[in-house]
């Protein structure tokens, strides 16, 4: 798996992922809100299997 997912993208999935589980958790929030173990584990692994479907790629290029 090539990383695909960077920068602010990354972050944002990672604050929004945690913000969603502790809803979900600590505060009593709806049970979809589990859901954000999804975006929380693409940002941790900096892969999401959606973006190379859809030809996205927000990983800086690195240069040799």
């Amino acid at each position: 798996m090539k990383p695909n997912v960077g920068g602010i993208d990354k972050i944002l999935r990672i604050v929004v992922g945690l913000a969603l589980i502790v809803w979900a958790a600590a505060l009593g929030g709806p049970v979809w809100a589990w859901i954000g173990i999804v975006p929380l584990a693409t940002g941790l692994m900096g892969w999401c299997p959606l973006y190379p479907l859809l030809g996205l790629n927000t990983c800086p290029l690195k240069k040799d």
